[in-house]
């Protein structure tokens, strides 16, 4: 990202150095303070050969006070460079919004729970969810700044997560242009979030750095936006594509419960499991041409089939057959039944 990242990666690695230049002083002074305890301990204990001991221990503790001299020195050469170096380093705009009373290092905030995230978040879309709607909308780029720049509570994450979620929403609705905006805008915000973070200041006091960069950007800073926004198109898609798939399921599911019959089965799944000679016979709801096609079957597997047709409740037997009789019995008289109305048709037929 040309100029802009080489700036951001100096400002790391000088974090970097601070961060290890404190930790070596610590380090040391936590190491003297044990040197001169030990000798404390030696120099009351007086035991035999604690002389030479003791000796080792102060030539120790010698070594270790000119080592915290050199960590201080350069603690508070840091501390001179760190002074020299501009947060906002990247606002050049000249208007009167160019400087903010929001330019401070960023809070570090107690770690959050989720149900304290997930509460803030409601919170947050409650009061301001017209106001983000309008940003999502927004194309120009001096629109948005414009807008943040009236708006500023809206640079945050809240933000960020509601475009997010707003964009699966519009796909799963099948408005692809509009999501494509929506998506646009998101990356926007987390653009200026994750600026933020690598200046380690509030986003408040960033987002002009971003969109004075984005406007002014050479070749690379835009093809890194936008193979984001392409990136972030496609994860919106498929997390679209999955949450559809999920509520189609669903929706099966609760079919499938509100068809099953009165032993527990699908009667589409059943149905489908049947020789195509019984299928014929549901399908054109004849039943002198069930009675036919189970008499010339075999009878363990026609009363296995009936008993599915009756679980599932694709075939209901006859009342007299089935008032206080059990499972079994239902199943045989059902059987029976139909080769008893079979035989009977045969006989009376001409």
């Amino acid at each position: 990202m040309g100029v802009f990242q080489a700036r951001v990666e100096r400002m790391e690695q000088f974090q970097k150095e601070k961060e290890e230049v404190d930790k070596g002083c610590r380090d040391c002074k936590r190491k003297l303070a044990e040197c001169q305890k030990k000798m404390k301990e030696l120099e009351l204990s007086k035991a035999e050969g604690s002389r030479s001991e003791l000796q080792r221990l102060q030539a120790e503790a010698q070594q270790l006070k000119k080592e915290e001299r050199s960590w201080e020195e350069k603690a508070d050469t840091l501390r001179k460079k760190e002074k020299t170096m501009p947060w906002n380093v990247d606002t050049l705009s000249k208007d009167g919004f160019s400087k903010s009373v929001f330019n401070v290092k960023a809070e570090q905030p107690e770690e959050e729970s989720e149900e304290q995230k997930e509460k803030k978040h409601k919170t947050f879309v409650e009061k301001y969810e017209k106001q983000i709607k309008h940003f999502g909308m927004l194309r120009r780029w001096d629109d948005s700044q414009k807008y943040l720049s009236d708006n500023p509570h809206l640079v945050c994450e809240e933000t960020a997560n509601y475009l997010v979620i707003w964009c699966i929403d519009l796909e799963v609705e099948e408005k692809h242009a509009l999501m494509e905006q929506v998506a646009h805008q998101t990356i926007v915000m987390q653009f200026i979030l994750e600026l933020a973070k690598s200046l380690k200041v509030d986003p408040r006091a960033c987002f002009r750095q971003f969109f004075t960069k984005i406007k002014t950007a050479d070749q690379q800073y835009m093809e890194g936006f936008t193979e984001e926004l392409e990136a972030f198109k496609e994860r919106v898609r498929g997390r679209a594509k999955a949450r559809v798939e999920r509520a189609i399921k669903e929706y099966e599911e609760e079919e499938q419960q509100k068809r099953l019959g009165p032993g527990g089965l699908d009667p589409v799944e059943v149905y489908e499991s049947l020789p195509p000679e019984l299928q014929k016979c549901f399908d054109v709801k004849d039943v002198q041409m069930l009675q036919d096609a189970i008499s010339k079957m075999d009878p363990a597997e026609a009363k296995r089939h009936m008993q599915r047709c009756i679980d599932s409740g694709l075939w209901v037997p006859n009342a007299r057959s089935a008032d206080g009789a059990e499972k079994g019995e239902k199943v045989e008289g059902a059987y029976e039944e139909l080769k008893k109305e079979g035989s009977e048709g045969d006989k009376g037929s001409p």
